[in-house]
């Protein structure tokens, strides 16, 4: 079954949809028509409210004004994920957007700041790092500079149910119609399997040629229909449970989510203007449901709002993204929890991987194996970045954390750990969205200690090196003064 696609149906709202939606319209302008299909009677899960950069590249891409976005999702600026007890209870550290210190020579940084620390150096990796310095100040504002040494990536804290509306809205003004209604069933080409139509609760028939599924853990048109199989990760990701709940908002609100580590799982706070989000991960083989709700409610900071709401899900992915004629984005394509805040970048890069490769004149096989091929990479890449946090920790304190240690690791993930260890070597996938410096800041901060660093960091002589270093030091520091409070920038910034 190969023909032109001319009309895309789109099943489900939330943030995948609206995001799927959004783009669709804004690359294929009025070439194809674009319909989405929710119901306000179903909920959304609507856990992922950190993001990281890429996110502005989105943005930006559909011509959103950052201020008008940030003021109608309630949006914070995020610099950095602060994580707490990972390694052993009441030690911290950042996994920072930002890259410490500066280009110096053939290998990374963190090679330079391996000999420097043999030779005296006190000052930690992070103390090169303009990020981690503004979150220690609780501090932001936007550096206007084209001097890398001055870089500060950041995302956004927001409301994922407020920036689903607010995409609604601008996708709705651009073309897309939206149909309010519940799927019934759901119709197939009794041929090729290929789905012709999804019927309503109401007898409304929703015919289309090329079908995106984001009706979340459901996959109602992917798993349910379609029949893929689903990967289950749970032997390296055991979570399979969470509860969220929102809190008052801080006086301030820090530039950061923070990941508290418990006994069983982990804990987020995510600061937003208008309230906080909180939320525990666990897994139901070491933690009950109500010792996890004791757990979250206990360890808020600020008053909660509402009644904890119970997330179940099984880690993993769907096994092949794009079949047929339906695509699948968002939490239908797989689920990894939110420790690195993923869940969102997901669904970008898997739309802008369709709309490289759209089957604008027919969907063809090659394509539909592209497609899934680097969609899997890129799953498989964050999954193991998300198992090394687990994996490599210190903690005596559970059953849960003393398994985690002894896992055994995907080939790819222990690799990495092996290199990094032997020689602070850092290998990454081109699908890999998390660079270098991330996978640095992760494994020292967990513990790991390379037994050396790259010959070519010796090119530079000790007393040369230190006395870069310092200069380093000394420059990271310079915008320190030109940054403002972080609530003072959010009121500034979108008051304009």
């Amino acid at each position: 079954m190969s023909k032109p696609i001319r009309h895309v149906v789109i099943a489900g709202g939330g943030t995948a949809g609206w995001m799927t939606a959004a783009l669709l319209k804004k690359v294929l302008g009025n070439s194809v028509s674009i319909e989405l299909v929710e119901s306000e009677q179903i909920g959304i899960v609507g856990v992922g409210e950190a993001t990281i950069p890429p996110i502005q590249i989105f943005n930006r891409f559909l011509g959103i004004d950052e201020k008008a976005f940030l003021r109608e999702t309630n949006g914070t600026i995020k610099l950095a994920i602060k994580f707490e007890n990972w390694r052993v209870p009441g030690e911290s550290y950042f996994h920072t957007f930002g890259g410490p210190g500066t280009t110096m020579g053939f290998c990374s940084f963190h090679h330079y700041w391996l000999k420097a620390q043999q030779a005296g150096l006190t000052d930690s990796f992070w103390d090169f790092d303009l990020n981690y310095l503004a979150c220690l100040e609780e501090k932001f504002n936007k550096i206007n500079t084209q001097n890398p040494l001055y870089d500060m990536p950041y995302a956004y804290h927001f409301d994922s149910a407020l920036y689903g509306q607010f995409l609604r809205k601008q996708a709705e003004q651009n073309g897309v119609k939206r149909t309010e209604g519940i799927i019934e069933h759901v119709q197939q080409n009794e041929q090729s399997g290929f789905i012709t139509g999804i019927q309503l609760n109401d007898g409304r028939q929703i015919r289309g040629d090329f079908f995106i599924d984001c009706t979340g853990l459901s996959g109602l048109l992917i798993r349910q229909t379609l029949g893929v199989n689903y990967e289950d990760w749970s032997h390296w990701l055991p979570a399979d449970s969470a509860q969220a709940v929102p809190s008052e908002r801080h006086a301030e609100t820090l530039p950061y989510t923070r990941s508290i580590a418990h006994p069983v799982g982990w804990q987020w706070r995510i600061p937003l203007t208008h309230r906080n989000g909180n939320g525990i991960v666990y897994s139901s083989q070491y933690l009950t449901d109500e010792q996890a709700t004791e757990t979250l409610m206990n360890n808020l900071d600020s008053r909660a709002i509402d009644e904890p709401r119970t997330i179940r899900f099984k880690t993993g992915r769907t096994a092949q993204q794009w079949c047929k004629n339906v695509v699948a984005i968002g939490l239908s394509s797989g689920f990894l929890e939110p420790l690195e805040s993923t869940s969102i970048h997901l669904i970008q890069s898997g739309i802008i991987r369709l709309m490289k490769m759209f089957p604008n004149q027919g969907i063809s096989q090659a394509m539909i194996e592209l497609y899934n091929a680097e969609s899997k990479d890129e799953f498989e890449t964050i999954r193991d970045f998300i198992i090394l946090h687990y994996h490599v920790n210190e903690r005596e304190d559970s059953a849960f954390w003393r398994d985690m240690r002894n896992l055994s690791l995907p080939t790819r993930l222990e690799q990495k750990i092996a290199a990094f260890k032997e020689a602070a070597a850092i290998f990454n996938e081109q699908s890999d969205i998390f660079r270098d410096a991330s996978w640095v800041q992760v494994m020292m901060g967990q513990g790991l200690t390379p037994c050396d660093y790259h010959p070519a960091a010796d090119t530079m002589e000790t007393s040369s090196l230190l006395d870069a270093m310092r200069q380093i030091h000394q420059a990271k520091q310079q915008p320190l003064s030109k940054l403002m409070a972080h609530d003072e920038f959010i009121q500034r910034y979108t008051a304009t």
